[in-house]
């Protein structure tokens, strides 16, 4: 029998079987190469001293992880949840948070350097201690009292987006 003949009889007597077998295959093919783009969920996780350098998290989840001592530098966070995350003593610098959810994080002791949160939601984040330098700020939604201490430490330029760290938080 015919390759035509086999598909002809398929179709004839088991119309639904081609059309499944076609529809999990595109679902199969979809899962193999989309699914490297989906998101990972990393949410109460203890990743205490772990290396992300230079990694593609966006739209992860690390919702309450403990990620104290990690190394998330050079790593593009884009749209990631650290949502009441331990940052502390995370080393960012490079790293780009742009509209991340920092909110409830605490980045006691955070390296910043050169970091972009671009339209971040840190409006109950802890920046005690953390390194500025050249962070990029700008449409970052913070408490007023917390952006008076950040304004206290804010300097450089951003290599990447050539904002002043001082301008980006609006410190006068």
């Amino acid at each position: 029998m015919s390759w035509t003949q086999c598909y002809q009889t398929l179709t004839r007597c088991f119309p639904n079987l081609v059309v499944w077998g076609l529809v999990g295959a595109i679902a199969t093919l979809n899962f193999i190469f989309i699914s490297p783009a989906l998101a990972d969920n990393y949410n109460k996780e203890s990743l205490i001293d772990v290396d992300w350098s230079g990694r593609v998290l966006t739209d992860s989840s690390f919702t309450k992880a403990n990620l104290r001592s990690s190394n998330l530098s050079h790593t593009d966070l884009r749209g990631v949840s650290f949502f009441g995350a331990n940052l502390e003593d995370v080393n960012l610098e490079g790293a780009n948070l742009s509209f991340a959810t920092l909110d409830s994080a605490r980045l006691v002791g955070a390296n910043l350097t050169n970091a972009i949160l671009e339209g971040a939601f840190a409006f109950n984040a802890k920046f005690d201690g953390a390194i500025l330098d050249g962070a990029d700020f700008t449409d970052v939604l913070l408490r007023q009292d917390t952006q008076d201490k950040l304004c206290e430490l804010a300097t450089g330029t951003n290599p990447v987006t050539g904002r002043e760290t001082r301008d980006t938080l609006g410190c006068f």
